[in-house]
């Protein structure tokens, strides 16, 4: 059954949210297992499919959000899971095979998602825009609680939430935020600012997460181990000390281009807009790098007639399975890239005169 079409305006697309010029979302996720089963992929298919009936069964009943949608993988299009993948409410792995593995949603916001026999059991995740783990955390920790009451989490007095990764045991806890850092990008300060992440033993990553490469200069950086933290230590760490760093070194990295390389900015951004406003072909990778420019320009304040909410929903209308909801079939790569390309001049094409 094909998965309803969602409404664009998801929350962490709006750019509402605090540095929002920067952080574009905050994510806080748990990874949790059924007391009593083995982990996901040591399940046999009865396994996996007991896990799903009895996620399905409390979740549902537990009312975690006033409409939570839930939506089973197995029969589900490749389009559909797709579509799942590019507004960040499952993971590529997830979205892979034919095992019982389902996802549940909160809607229409989708602040909510709920992973079932992913690499774990659950693994719940709450997303927000720009820097706002805390407020992420508060509503997450609330959802744990409440499926604690009804499930048993496999759980060690020594070790904490045990996980099929090493990596998460103990709070089960991973943060991550998606930043824009183009300034760092232009003025060549990216690379450092990665090794100096992981040289924190933090993962960056792509726009898509563990596996995928950045594109339109959005990185995904997020916590590597929970062992031995508190979830709250690791929040604070988190929010308070590294990314008020890396925002603080994109602002500027953008202000010497706004006062020393002005006419180079200008020149990038302006011509990212005209191809924006003007282009009858756009790849998906090439779409994205100019609309990561001419986010740039809005939050420079070079391009004051166009909305940065209309970019960011940009940015996740313009993906493949997207376009293809929209127009209601599936087309081809050559097709494609012209429906984009149309798609983009009626939401930020040239003003009228």
């Amino acid at each position: 059954m094909p998965v309803p079409i969602f409404s664009t305006g998801i929350v962490w697309l709006k750019g509402e949210g605090p540095r929002s010029d920067i952080v574009m979302s905050s994510r806080v996720r748990l990874a949790r297992n059924f007391a009593g089963f083995p982990f996901v992929n040591r399940c046999k298919r009865t396994d996996r499919s007991q896990v799903l009936d009895l996620a399905k069964r409390h979740l549902l009943d537990l009312q975690l959000s006033p409409q939570l949608l839930w939506i089973e993988l197995i029969g589900l299009p490749q389009l559909e899971r797709s579509l799942l993948v590019e507004r960040h409410l499952i993971s590529t792995q997830h979205s892979k095979g034919e095992e019982p593995r389902a996802v549940a949603v909160s809607t229409p916001d989708e602040t909510l998602s709920i992973m079932v026999n992913e690499e774990d059991h659950l693994r719940i995740q709450v997303i927000r825009s720009g820097l706002a783990l805390s407020e992420a955390f508060e509503q997450i920790d609330a959802i744990d609680d409440r499926i604690e009451d009804r499930i048993d989490f496999a759980y060690s007095p020594r070790f904490g939430y045990l996980t099929a990764c090493p990596t998460n045991v103990g709070t089960g806890i991973r943060v991550s935020v998606m930043l824009h850092l183009p300034g760092l990008r232009i003025t060549g300060e990216i690379e450092k600012v990665k090794r100096a992440a992981e040289s924190m033993c933090l993962a960056v990553r792509g726009f898509y997460g563990e596996g995928s490469e950045a594109v339109g200069d959005f990185f995904q950086l997020s916590n590597q181990t929970t062992l031995g933290k508190s979830e709250r230590a690791v929040l604070q760490d988190f929010e308070h000390r590294i990314i008020p760093k890396i925002i603080e070194y994109e602002r500027l990295a953008r202000r010497s281009l706004m006062e020393k390389r002005r006419h180079i900015l200008e020149d990038q951004v302006f011509r990212a807009l005209g191809t924006l406003r003007y282009a009858r072909q756009l790849k998906a990778d090439e779409a994205l790098q100019l609309l990561s420019l001419a986010r740039l320009g809005v939050h420079c304040g070079l391009l004051p007639d166009v909305n940065p909410s209309t970019i960011n929903e940009l940015i996740l209308l313009v993906q493949s399975a997207h376009l293809q909801k929209a127009i209601r079939r599936e087309i081809d790569q050559a097709e494609r890239r012209i429906e984009r390309a149309r798609l983009v001049r009626s939401r930020i094409g040239a003003p009228q005169t």
